[in-house]
């Protein structure tokens, strides 16, 4: 039986499992690496943080993203963004180099066994592991417009679905969102040829400013300082107190989760963007129906005022919305069993980032409403990995000293729909 077993091999999987390698544990990292990067972003898309804030984390302060270029002769340096494909390639050299080997499989069940868990996969046989960190990105979490679901795929899609935007030549396309997914997807569809539109809730669209330099009078670094998610003290606290983040009541947490950080285009996109997009802004979209090989979408004004638009295809470029009933590869009695934030669907977690579950742990987005919106970033990963690691060895210590816990008991009470620790007829034994 393995120590851990790391489901995800993303920034935040390999992370976890090149602190749990380094402090001795018997660590499995499962997935495809880098997936979400590799597969699921267009060719000319580019880094949005900045080179020195997206480092996977290695215990040593190793194998960074700076180290990464310079062996290969690429220049990585504050407010020069870098190609998506240059981040990926350096995701995979860590992995090579921090991390135990990465075995390819798909995950297919998480299931409480014992006083452990069983891993099955689409290919071999089930694993056993003491712990299981779950750090499985963000593509369990593909957010849809409502309007949009019942769609076709050759109508609609998300934008986390295109690796390659050049098959959408000589065709018009809406693309819905206002983030840096949206002005980014809308501005490589025109220069791939097609003919984009963006639309928007939003009655004006958000861009960052140019970052200061690094090196300013300290007066000015005083007023702004920068950090791993942009400049300012507010950014400043997300970035460097997350553990701060942890002890606030649920619902400030969960609407710094949905709020903090929202959608801006990268200061280097907005002339690309500006002479290439038509925009609709304040345009909410309400209803979409596929009319022969066209896909017809129905908006609504600010002001009341009914819009059609008629396009060859739909992408919607509207992120990612965590929520635990949504991670089909749990357990359902395990995911119903688990303390959430609030009404987020999201698990309510220790400082060592483990659930309510003993010896479940999570990392990446589904943790943002317990520690704050880093966790939707890349430098999120050095915070969460060293804290993870140091939670599943106190959970092992403890397990060590607790041999024939109850983990079957447990496993019955989350058939039965009551959560450990929470008396039936609670509002929190209902399940999501």
């Amino acid at each position: 039986m393995d120590d851990l077993v790391v489901v995800g091999a993303g920034p935040y999987g390999l992370s976890i499992a090149a602190h749990a390698a380094a402090a001795g544990l018997g660590v499995r990292v499962l997935g495809r690496p880098m997936a979400s990067w590799r597969d699921h972003m267009p060719e000319g898309m580019y880094l949005k943080s900045e080179p020195w804030s997206s480092n996977l984390s290695a215990p040593d302060g190793r194998h960074t993203l700076a180290e990464y270029c310079a062996t290969r002769g690429l220049v990585a340096e504050h407010g020069r963004p870098l190609p998506i494909g240059t981040f990926s390639a350096y995701g995979m050299w860590f992995a090579h180099r921090a991390a135990p080997e990465v075995e390819e499989v798909t995950v297919t069940e998480v299931t409480p066994q014992g006083d452990g868990f069983r891993i099955r996969t689409a290919e071999g046989p089930p694993l056993l592991a003491r712990t299981v960190a779950l750090a499985v990105g963000v593509m369990p979490f593909v957010h849809h417009p409502r309007a949009l679901r019942d769609l076709p795929p050759e109508h609609a899609s998300h934008s986390s679905g295109h690796r390659d935007l050049a098959r959408f030549a000589g065709r018009e396309v809406a693309v819905i969102g206002a983030g840096q997914a949206a002005l980014e997807t809308a501005a490589l569809l025109a220069e791939n040829g097609a003919r984009p539109c963006l639309v928007a809730r939003r009655s004006r669209l958000n861009w960052n400013t140019v970052p200061q330099p690094l090196d300013r009078p300290a007066l000015r670094a005083l007023r702004a300082p920068h950090s791993g998610l942009g400049t300012g003290w507010r950014s400043w606290a997300w970035s460097e107190l997350p553990w701060a983040v942890r002890l606030l009541p649920a619902p400030t947490r969960e609407r710094i989760a949905a709020t903090a950080l929202g959608p801006a285009g990268a200061w280097w996109l907005r002339d690309r963007f500006e002479r290439s997009v038509p925009v609709l802004l304040g345009h909410r979209l309400h209803r979409a129906v596929a009319v022969g090989e066209r896909t017809r979408l129905g908006l609504t004004t600010r002001a009341g005022e009914s819009v059609v638009l008629d396009v060859a295809h739909v992408i919607a470029a509207t992120g990612f919305t965590p929520d635990l009933a949504r991670l089909e590869l749990l357990d359902a009695g395990l995911r119903a069993a688990l303390e959430t934030v609030g009404d987020s669907g999201t698990p309510e977690l220790s400082p060592g980032f483990e659930s309510s579950w003993p010896g479940l742990f999570f990392a990446g987005l589904l943790t943002a409403p317990s520690f704050g919106p880093s966790m939707r970033f890349v430098h999120g990963a050095g915070f969460t990995a060293g804290r993870l690691v140091k939670g599943v060895r106190q959970r092992l210590g403890d397990r060590g000293r607790r041999r024939g816990s109850t983990g079957t008991a447990r496993l019955d009470r989350a058939a039965s729909g009551v959560r450990p620790g929470v008396p039936p007829g609670h509002p929190k034994t209902s399940l999501r």
